[in-house]
């Protein structure tokens, strides 16, 4: 039976004194600015004026006078995106930003779009993907959150007869592709200060860059196109990809989340949005992640993002409608498909088949290689420890997703891995905590002895203690909807800008069972007075086994504003639950 990882409770302290931040902000709000190191009032002013400016960003300006060329001449240009949301986002972008460009400039608008199939064809701007342009005789190609690593592709495409300009935001490896400018401010020479823009938000700066060229060159005729009209997409992407939010993407989110809560959102963001039963008005960075992204990451996983580039695309409401409608039937059935993949995995995992080492290395011959991002995912949070997926890859051989836990960069491990036995991996790429490859059939087993004999090596042989960050205990006094409601307003939250979370000792005083798992808590107690009474939700409570759980509990919660039936109160969602006392709780700074 696989082990589950310990995870203890850490408790954060304010990095600066919370004295130093404005006092007209709500109390609560103060105490967790300080303990995320927000130091300046400054740091809090959101406003578009505060990004950062492209300088330093290397071949931007090169990238920008090519793609403005081939507008004034109206070359057929090409946008090649990936088939996640951030690559869907970032295509939607700029082929919106592009046309309204050319429009402005009175010129023809000679831009289209092509999303790799990724069962066929693969990721990025493969040699394939040129082979499959061919026909339509591009004379531009502008990548969208893939390139970097494109030297093959990029080489067909010059063969073709075809310019590329790449925009990207993943790790460069040894050599950049000879394109005739690489975008990527994870460049190793590239100057730009905000380093974890995702996909859609170096496309963003590359809309931005076009504009200027085109103004500068006298080429409007019209009213000049707002980039600032499409933040909408920007911020969906950059939540979806899970970049950290620092100064300058929580400016882009925040600009984003603005745009739609004022009705302002292109319409496939607003049916999307619609379908998932979040109110527009009220949305957040975590309505975007939890409702809108899986709806669109379901067409890259099943079928073709093709169909959420247009959702993206369309104008006219009932077109989007529609197309959000058939996004939804996918992740219906994306769930429908992991959820089986789930419980094979767990069966397999639970009697110690799948272990490999200090991590878990599952595969069958029935999964579906769009999906397995996601199982990894789940057996990740599950047990707390590095998981590799693999699923029958479209052109044989095993398909993998890795996924890792704090501690372990996944995709140096993997690096690593190749070192020490060259050519066992076909490809492979990543982040530190996310990376994919692929292997032939025949060498699973070998990949994984040699995936947990480095993982031993990695970790020092010992499972790195996962820890849930707590912003600490609320008295009665702060539990409430007001302060809820401010922290709601006071994000947007994210990857490194994490969303308020509190633990403290209550007491189950009631317990009803809901579908799919999920537990519906009445509290009682917690810091101050024990006779407050609290309504709960634990999503995902039976698989946790705090369905079996009862009397005193040390939980990790969240607040949050739950609207149902008319009727608005504050809710906490449960995040972990154990008998009290039995918790490891740490207090240190972050």
């Amino acid at each position: 039976m696989a082990r589950f990882t310990e995870r203890r409770i850490r408790r954060r302290t304010p990095v600066v004194p919370p004295e130093t931040l404005p006092g007209s902000l709500h109390p609560l709000l103060r105490r967790i600015y300080a303990q995320r190191g927000i130091a300046d009032a400054a740091e809090l002013d959101l406003a578009l004026g505060g990004l950062a400016a492209p300088d330093g960003m290397v071949d931007l300006e090169r990238a920008a006078e090519v793609v403005a060329d081939a507008i004034l001449a109206e070359a057929p240009t090409v946008v090649v995106g990936d088939y996640d949301a951030d690559g869907a986002t970032g295509t939607a972008l700029l082929v919106r930003g592009l046309h309204a460009c050319a429009r402005a400039a009175g010129r023809r608008a000679n831009v289209g779009y092509l999303i790799p199939d990724r069962f066929a064809e693969g990721y990025g701007l493969s040699p394939a993907v040129v082979r499959r342009l061919a026909p339509q005789r591009p004379g531009l190609l502008v990548t969208v959150d893939n390139g970097v690593s494109s030297v093959e592709g990029v080489a067909a495409a010059h063969a073709a007869g075809m310019r590329v300009v790449v925009t990207d935001h993943h790790l460069p490896g040894r050599r950049l592709p000879a394109a005739e400018a690489v975008v990527d401010p994870n460049r190793a020479d590239d100057g730009f200060p905000s380093k974890h823009l995702s996909g859609v938000g170096v496309a963003f700066y590359l809309l931005l860059a076009v504009r200027a060229r085109l103004a500068a060159a006298g080429a409007f005729t019209g009213e000049r196109p707002n980039p600032a009209a499409w933040l909408d997409l920007v911020a969906l992407g950059t939540v979806a990809d899970l970049v950290p939010l620092d100064y300058n993407n929580r400016i882009l989110v925040e600009q984003g989340l603005r745009r739609i809560r004022a009705g302002a959102a292109t319409p496939g963001i607003a049916a999307l949005l619609e379908l998932a039963g979040r109110d527009p008005r009220n949305v957040t960075a975590g309505d975007l992640s939890f409702a809108v992204a899986p709806r669109l990451n379901a067409a890259g996983r099943l079928d073709n993002m093709a169909v959420g580039v247009q959702c993206l695309l369309a104008d006219d409401p009932a077109e989007a409608a529609a197309r959000a409608r058939e996004l939804d039937d996918l992740n219906r059935r994306r769930r429908e498909v992991e959820a089986q993949m789930t419980e094979e995995a767990l069966a397999a995992v639970e009697d110690g088949s799948e272990e490999a080492g200090l991590g878990l290395c599952v595969a069958a011959s029935g999964w579906h290689e769009g999906v397995a991002g996601i199982l990894a995912s789940r057996l990740k949070e599950r047990y707390q420890r590095p998981v590799v997926a693999f699923a029958p890859a479209e052109g044989g051989g095993w398909k993998g997703s890795a996924r890792s836990v704090p501690g372990l960069h996944i995709r140096d491990l993997l690096a690593r891995m190749e070192t020490l036995r060259p050519g066992l991996m076909r490809r492979f790429g990543g982040h530190a905590m996310a990376a994919g490859l692929t292997l032939d059939e025949a060498r699973l087993p070998e990949f994984r002895a040699l995936f947990a004999e480095t993982l031993d090596e990695a970790l020092g042989g010992r499972s790195p203690q996962t820890e849930l960050v707590s912003d600490g205990p609320l008295a009665v006094a702060e539990r409430t909807l007001d302060a809820a409601s401010a922290l709601r307003d006071g994000g947007p939250w994210g990857t490194g800008f994490p969303e308020p979370l509190f633990d403290g000792v209550f007491h189950v005083a009631g317990a009803t069972a809901l579908r799919g798992g999920h537990l519906r808590l009445k509290l009682h107690g917690g810091e101050g007075d024990p006779a407050a009474t609290h309504r709960a939700i634990a999503f995902g409570a039976a698989a946790r086994g705090w369905d079996l759980l009862e009397g005193a509990v040390h939980v990790a919660y969240r607040m949050e504003i739950n609207r149902y039936a008319g009727r608005t109160e504050l809710q906490l969602r449960v995040e972990h639950m154990e008998r009290a006392g039995a918790a490891t709780l740490k207090t240190a700074s972050s």
